[in-house]
């Protein structure tokens, strides 16, 4: 961990450096204001709490694991099967809505919607299904 911030510091460092040396200044001003900077940079270096940058990476990774095993198979098939139903459901009110309005051509599109919404979310159950049995 101290590598890669070593490296990022030194990054920094010579980036700050290669900017001061291209200042339209003197080369003693020039050198003096690098060497300060430097100096800056070796104090702010000490005040990086390496603990607490470490306690933080490791709480973001262990998070990341967690949302991980929380989307397993069965929850994702379980979570499909949810939305499937009320996907369903929603077709069947446009349906029920339809009739009501007595549109033959309204009704028709709509049964058409509610039939083809019921056959994909078969299909991708099924697959979810499969792939969980394999």
């Amino acid at each position: 961990m101290s590598k890669n911030w070593g490296k990022l510091l030194a990054g920094i460092g010579i980036g700050v450096g290669i900017g001061i040396l291209f200042a339209p200044e003197k080369g003693k001003d020039t050198r003096e204001k690098l060497k300060n900077k430097l100096n800056d940079m070796y104090e702010k270096i000490k005040e990086i709490d390496i603990e607490e940058v470490k306690v933080s990476i490791e709480k973001q990774i262990k998070d990341i694991k967690k949302e991980l095993e929380d989307l397993d198979k069965e929850k994702v098939l379980k979570l499909a099967k949810q939305k499937g139903k009320a996907i369903v459901k929603k077709t069947e009110e446009l349906y029920k809505l339809a009739v009501k309005k007595g549109t033959p051509i309204l009704e028709k599109a709509a049964d058409d919607i509610r039939l083809t919404a019921i056959d994909v979310l078969n299909s991708i159950t099924a697959k979810l299904e499969n792939k969980d049995a394999k």
